[in-house]
């Protein structure tokens, strides 16, 4: 392959810098309007496509919006980290290409994903109110309902096993799921859900994880140190990660709210257009 080598190596590049300032600015004003009763996320975050709150732009805002200073620290710093080395080696343009289709990629596979999880939910709902008992509830919970709904879920169900016949806790629990899934106020329990199928997804990470892979695809044999101390090579610290994500993934442990997949899925579309690249355009690929 030629080797392109930039005139000057920017320690701080166009493109990277553009998106970190977009990404703090974006937080700053998500904290402000959100003291004056406004969610952002609501907007700009990503929801399931079946959600009264998605909209097709938000396949590319997310991308700017994080849920908290830490989420955007660790991101941006990631970016700026390995996505500075790339960007002078490729240029703006490419990169931004690059960056861009990552974090669609990761979306599309989260989206992907999320489809397959709503649906079981959706599924064990239906057929648990063709038999609503407090058994049925009870694995309900335990299946489907994740920390720290589920104490308020727990509740219910306690009540309803003093009286199991009682077609009152019957409708309650099936008002109970229903809320959980889309929405509501439940006055029983005085909560207020916002819907597992609203929540929008925020962040960066799908795409810097495609810059994470970019990196060690390209300098595979490069040195890093993990906690400053202990080195190892760019190849294997990418392949660990994609173990970590996917064992993390398909655990879906409760109370997680990492979206693993869309990590996997920034890799992914970074191999697949690395690849693509490295067939159609050799000597300007590196």
């Amino acid at each position: 392959m030629t080797e392109f080598r930039p005139q000057r190596f920017q320690v701080l590049p166009l493109v990277v810098k553009n998106l970190i300032i977009i990404n703090s600015i974006l937080l700053l004003l998500d904290t402000v309007m959100e003291k004056y009763g406004i969610n952002l996320s609501n907007y700009l975050g990503l929801h399931y496509w079946s959600s009264q709150f998605f909209a097709p732009w938000q396949l590319v805002t997310h991308l700017f919006m994080h849920g908290n200073l830490s989420h955007l620290f660790f991101n941006m710093f990631a970016l700026w980290m390995f996505g500075s080395i790339i960007e002078n080696i490729w240029g703006p343009k490419r990169f931004l290409i690059f960056y861009f289709v990552c974090g669609l990629g990761a979306a599309i596979c989260h989206l992907t994903v999320l489809g397959f999880e709503f649906g079981a939910i959706e599924k064990a709902f239906a057929l648990y109110q063709q038999n609503a008992t407090v058994d049925q509830f009870g694995k309900f919970i335990a299946q489907h309902v994740n920390n720290p709904v589920s104490t308020r879920f727990n509740l219910l169900y306690d009540e309803w096993a003093k009286d199991p016949s009682s077609s009152y806790f019957r409708n309650q629990s099936a008002l109970l799921i229903q809320q959980y899934l889309h929405g509501g106020t439940n006055e029983l329990l005085k909560i207020d859900f916002e819907g597992l199928i609203n929540q929008a997804t925020v962040g960066a990470s799908g795409a810097v994880f495609g810059v994470l892979f970019a990196f060690g695809y390209l300098f595979p044999n490069t040195e890093l140190y993990i906690y400053f101390l202990f080195p190892l090579k760019a190849k294997y610290f990418v392949a660990l990660y994609v173990i970590i994500e996917l064992f993390s993934g398909f655990q879906n442990s409760a109370g997680d709210n990492v979206a693993h997949f869309a990590h996997l899925g920034g890799m992914l579309f970074a191999f697949i257009l690395l690849r693509y690249w490295q067939r159609t355009n050799r000597k300007s690929f590196f």
